[in-house]
C-alpha cells in the first residue's frame, strides 16, 4: 500500500520525478505513435496549454457563474454547426470527449422513444455496423438499450439492405461512422438517412474522428462524400476538438438537428435539498480548460489553417498509403477516405503481427486490428517528417518475416493471432477483467511478459494457449 506523505515535497523535486515516470511513455512528440495524440506542432501546443491554464480552476457546472465558459461552448457549438452544414435550428453541448459524445445520444434517444412509448419489447434497439466504435457498445450497456451490429461488404461499409431488414418496433436510433476507426471508410450516409428518413427513426452520425477534418479536407480540394446534416434523416453529428481539431483533451461537440431531441439529454431534479440541480451533459463538474481551449484552438487556426493542415496531413497519407501498397505483400484494407487507414497482409509468408512486433522494436508504438488482421495507422502533421523513415522501417520488417516465417509463431505475433482465433469471446472478455482487477486493484498490477516489459498481448496469450490446450484435451477424451 502507498501512504500519504507525511510532508510535502519542494516543487522541482516533484516534478523531476513526475518527468522521470515518463521515460517508458510512448514517443508522441518525434511522431512515432500513429493513435492517442494529435499534435499539430509545438507551438501551437504551448498555446494551447496557456489558453488552457487560464482556466485551470474554472467550472462550467453552473453558467451563470462563469459566463465566459458558456460563452465559449455556445460559439464552439455554433461554428461546429455551420461547419458540419447545419441550419440555425442545430444545438448542442461540449462533453469530455468522443465516448461522452457516443453516450450521450443514446441516452437522448432512448428517452425521447420513452416519452413517445416507442418500443414494444423488453429493452429499446439500436442499429450499428459491426465497425462502430466500441464508445456505442458501452453506451448500449449503460442504458439497458440492446445493441443491433450489421455485417460489412467487402470494402467495409455497412450493408444498407440488411440494415433495412432490422428495423422494428423496438428500433430507437441508428448510428454510422464517418469515417469508421479501424478502416478509415465512411458508411453510405445518404443512403441509411433515406431509410432512417422513411422509418421516421433518429440517425446518429458518428463523426469523432473526422468532424474536424473531413470538412477541411473537402475545402482543400479533396473528394468527400456527404456525411453530415447536408443529408436527409441525419438527426445528429459528434466530433472531437481534441483530435484533428487540436484542442485540449479531453473537449468533443454532439450536435442535434433541434432542441426536440437535445432536451432530451438534459437531466433535471428539482428537488434535492441542495438546490434545484440541472446538467447538459453526463459530467457534474466541467472542467473549464478544454472548453477555452476549444474556443482558442478553432479561432487561432482559422479555416485556413485547418484546411493547410487537412491538405498536408492528406499528403503524407497519401505518401504513405502508396508506400505501403508498393511493399511486396501488404495491402491497405478498403478504400479509407481520409488520413485514417489500416493495412492487412498478401502473402501467407508475411504474418502482419509480426510484422508490427518487429516495428515496435524500432520504436514504433502500433495498434493492431482484428477480423481481418492488420496494422493500424492515424497521420498527423508530426508524421510528415517521419513518413520516409517508417515506410524504410516496414520494408526492412516484411523482408524479416519473409525471410523467417517463423516470427510469426513466436513472441507478440503468436499471442496476438492467437488471441484472434479464441473461439469463445467470453475467455476473453473474463481474463481482460481479470487483467483490469489487478491493474485498478491495491498493487497496481501490470501484465508483464517473460522480459519483464508491460505487455497486454502475453498475458493474453497465455489465457488462451491455456484455454485451447483444456479445450482439445477435452476433445481428445471424447
Amino acid at each position: 500500500m502507498i501512504l500519504f506523505p507525511p510532508e510535502g515535497r519542494p516543487h522541482d523535486d516533484i516534478l523531476e520525478t513526475m518527468q522521470s515516470f515518463r521515460e517508458n511513455d510512448a514517443d508522441f512528440k518525434n511522431g512515432r505513435t500513429w493513435s492517442l495524440v494529435y499534435q499539430l506542432n509545438r507551438e501551437h501546443d504551448a498555446f494551447i496549454k496557456k489558453t488552457h491554464n487560464l482556466y485551470f480552476s474554472e467550472n462550467a457546472l453552473n453558467p451563470m457563474a462563469f459566463k465566459s465558459l458558456k460563452r465559449f461552448e455556445h460559439e464552439v457549438v455554433q461554428m461546429t454547426a455551420g461547419l458540419l452544414n447545419g441550419d440555425e435550428q442545430v444545438v448542442g453541448t461540449m462533453t469530455s470527449g468522443g465516448t461522452e459524445s457516443c453516450l450521450l445520444p443514446v441516452l437522448a434517444y432512448r428517452e425521447r422513444a420513452r416519452s413517445k412509448r416507442r418500443w414494444k419489447g423488453l429493452a429499446p434497439e439500436m442499429i450499428a455496423p459491426e465497425t462502430i466504435h466500441v464508445a456505442w457498445d458501452k453506451a448500449a450497456k449503460y442504458f439497458n438499450v440492446k445493441m443491433v451490429k450489421i455485417p460489412l461488404k467487402e470494402d467495409f461499409t455497412v450493408d444498407v439492405d440488411v440494415l433495412k431488414k432490422k428495423i422494428n418496433g423496438n428500433t430507437i436510433l441508428i448510428v454510422a461512422s464517418a469515417p469508421s476507426y479501424p478502416h478509415g471508410v465512411i458508411d453510405p450516409i445518404k443512403d441509411i438517412g433515406r431509410v432512417a428518413s422513411e422509418k421516421n427513426i433518429p440517425f446518429h452520425v458518428d463523426s469523432c474522428l473526422g468532424g474536424f477534418f473531413l470538412p477541411f479536407m473537402e475545402k482543400a480540394g479533396y473528394r468527400v462524400p456527404e456525411f453530415d446534416f447536408r443529408c436527409e434523416g441525419v438527426t445528429s453529428i459528434s466530433a472531437d476538438v481534441h483530435k484533428y481539431g487540436f484542442g485540449a483533451k479531453g473537449a468533443s461537440v454532439v450536435l442535434y438537428k433541434s432542441m426536440a431531441y437535445l432536451r432530451h439529454q438534459f437531466f433535471i431534479h428539482p428537488g434535492w435539498p441542495g438546490g434545484v440541480f440541472a446538467s447538459p451533459a453526463l459530467l457534474g463538474t466541467r472542467p473549464g480548460g478544454p472548453i477555452a481551449a476549444a474556443w482558442a484552438a478553432m479561432n487561432s487556426l482559422g479555416m485556413n489553417g485547418y484546411c493547410e493542415m487537412a491538405k498536408g496531413v492528406m499528403e503524407t497519407t497519401q505518401k504513405l498509403t502508396a508506400g505501403i501498397n508498393a511493399v511486396d505483400g501488404l495491402k491497405i484494407l478498403g478504400k479509407p477516405v481520409m488520413s485514417v487507414f489500416a493495412y492487412g497482409s498478401t502473402d501467407k509468408k508475411v504474418g502482419i503481427f509480426a510484422v508490427g512486433d518487429i516495428m515496435e522494436d524500432r520504436g514504433w508504438h502500433v495498434d493492431r486490428l482484428q477480423r481481418p488482421e492488420g496494422l493500424h495507422a492515424m497521420v498527423t502533421p508530426a508524421h510528415e517528417a517521419v513518413a520516409d523513415q517508417y515506410l524504410s522501417d516496414l520494408r526492412e520488417a516484411v523482408e524479416r518475416v519473409k525471410a523467417d516465417p517463423g516470427l510469426s509463431s513466436r513472441g507478440n505475433a503468436a499471442l496476438y493471432g492467437m488471441i484472434a482465433q479464441v473461439p469463445f469471446r467470453g475467455l476473453i472478455k473474463k481474463e481482460v477483467g481479470k487483467m483490469m482487477e489487478k491493474m485498478y486493484g491495491p498493487k497496481g498490477e501490470m501484465p508483464m511478459d517473460h522480459q519483464g516489459k508491460e505487455s497486454f498481448a502475453v498475458r493474453m496469450g497465455a489465457c488462451a494457449l491455456n484455454f485451447l490446450s483444456k479445450w482439445t484435451s477435452g476433445l481428445r477424451r471424447r
